[in-house]
């Protein structure tokens, strides 16, 4: 058994340990006059964007910027947030990205957290911050004063050897405590997740790639640098236009974007949208974030010829870890999550952190090239997740992701939900995510969660109806029935215009409305 488990792991791949920021100035020499961003109002060259890069990051070395720095960035999404990312990557550092809706104290607090020795500032932003640490504008000259330092010669940069074991980023994910968790990511890993995806989906010069993501979400990585790194176009999509399906039709269609991605709930409210079949340059449609329902793979799929894959992966661990090649049609009540990608391994473990054998339902964890150095200022929760297995006769460092998933005959992972997401109904251990994939895919409904609410806890079932009339709860219940057992049946039903999400697209349970009250029948 374990032999076989351990098999469904791929074998090594030598991938370069060369730093993102070198590709991406190595592909600019290449193909200077080449257009590498636009955002609806700037239009850069790979040339002009390494030549603002290489200004921001000269003035910010001369402030004592370097190798290991973290310098925090807060801007609106355009091509300048861009260009500020690229600087900071070339000066040596590691961006953390802010968003300036969070409250001042929470800013404040990820800043300190993760030692930051700098904030950039877009001019929209500046106001949220009040000189701590030291504020540069997004060319990096410091906010109230004259400009330091000279641009960097990017054509003849050379990277310090120890890079690859650097920070690239720092990013920071909720935490169970109300505490936010700053997750400390190295180059090694960035670049292998980077590698796998060109050797994967082959960007050229003929892609366009959008970048629609929040930067704070850590999708919005691959978005920002695959491209530039291979000589494809990056399209910066309008702020908040991640929200809008209608605002993202129109941008794919204009910009004729070729490589996208969608949080599988956004997915679905962008497939509904009258259009959406005109948006006919899409090759490549990346999902991931959520479980992704198979009805929204084949309703894209049924009217585009772009290919759909699925992708799971945390924040600890460099973006995606598994990667699943939709069907056409995909069938079932669920899309896998599918095989690891290179130098990546996968760890199915029970309570006593021992393999489960094919079938069998185990939490997931993760090790090889795609693993953070850990958490910002918190040695004790590092340890706690980050730990040492005993996996085929040798220890190695592995991320425990709280996640259940179970390998099939073939050798492909299955995404069951999170560890404690599991709830008790009737003494029976029941997976909120599996009723609602079999609720989302009965053919009344677009999309479906379900949660436990309630005193006494019971079940209950939100659906956004593909017709946009409410579902009568006698339907969904006796459909339910034909494929789950009594116990995982929902008590109650609620039919809502669509589900509330989150900022970066997933849905979000702790805004869904209470149910409302039962309806007494007089006798």
């Amino acid at each position: 058994m374990t032999a076989r488990v351990l098999g469904f792991n791929p074998a090594p791949v030598a991938f370069p340990d060369t730093p993102v920021p070198e590709i991406i100035r190595a592909q600019a020499g290449r193909t200077p006059d080449r257009v590498a961003l636009s955002d609806g109002t700037r239009q850069l060259t790979y040339r002009e964007v390494m030549d603002e890069a290489a200004l921001l990051a000269g003035r910010l070395q001369a402030a004592g910027i370097g190798a290991g720095s973290v310098v925090g960035l807060c801007a609106e999404r355009s091509a300048d947030m861009v260009v500020a990312v690229v600087g900071i990557l070339l000066a040596g550092g590691a961006y953390l990205p802010l968003d300036p809706s969070h409250p001042r104290s929470r800013r404040e607090l990820m800043l300190r957290t993760a030692g930051a020795r700098a904030v950039l500032v877009s001019d929209a932003c500046r106001p949220a911050f009040d000189g701590e640490p030291a504020l540069f504008d997004l060319t990096g000259a410091p906010v109230g004063g004259p400009p330091v330092g000279a641009a960097l010669d990017w054509r003849g940069h050379r990277f310090a050897e120890d890079l690859a074991d650097g920070l690239a980023y720092v990013i920071f994910t909720s935490g169970s405590t109300g505490r936010p968790k700053g997750v400390e990511m190295t180059h090694r890993s960035l670049t292998n997740r980077l590698a796998w995806m060109q050797a994967e989906y082959a960007l050229t010069a003929a892609d366009v790639v959008l970048q629609k993501t929040p930067y704070t979400f850590d999708v919005s990585v691959w978005e920002l640098l695959w491209p530039l790194m291979y000589g494809a176009r990056l399209a910066v999509a309008a702020p908040e236009a991640h929200r809008d399906p209608l605002a993202l039709i129109e941008v794919v269609r204009r910009e004729r974007v070729t490589v996208i991605h969608f949080v599988p709930s956004m997915l679905a409210l962008f497939v509904g949208e009258p259009g959406f079949e005109e948006c006919t340059g899409l090759r490549l449609v990346i999902c991931s974030g959520e479980a992704l329902p198979p009805k929204t793979v084949n309703a894209l799929t049924a009217a585009l010829p772009a290919e759909v894959h699925n992708l799971y992966g945390p924040t600890e661990a460099a973006i995606d870890v598994t990667a699943w090649r939709c069907r056409r049609p995909e069938p079932g009540t669920g899309v896998p999550i599918g095989r690891p990608i290179s130098n990546v391994a996968v760890h199915l473990l029970d309570d006593e952190r021992r393999l489960v054998p094919v079938g069998a339902v185990g939490e997931l964890y993760l090790s090889g090239n795609c693993l953070a150095r850990g958490y910002s200022g918190a040695p004790g929760l590092t340890a706690e997740r980050f730990v040492g297995i005993e996996v085929g006769g040798r220890r190695v460092r592995a991320y425990r992701t709280g996640d259940l998933a179970r390998w099939d005959e073939d050798g492909c992972l299955h995404y069951l939900g999170r560890a404690d997401d599991q709830v008790k109904i009737r003494g029976q251990r029941v997976e909120l995510g599996e009723i609602g994939a079999v609720l989302g895919d009965h053919p009344l409904v677009r999309h479906a969660v379900v949660v436990l609410r309630g005193d006494p806890a019971a079940l209950v079932g939100y659906v956004v109806p593909a017709a946009g009339e409410p579902i009568d709860e006698r339907e969904l219940r006796s459909y339910l029935r034909e494929h789950l057992p009594e116990h995982m049946v929902p008590a109650r039903y609620v039919s809502l215009g669509q589900l509330p999400t989150t900022a970066n697209g997933k849905v979000d349970r702790a805004a869904l409305p209470e149910p409302p009250p039962r309806r007494r029948t007089r006798r």
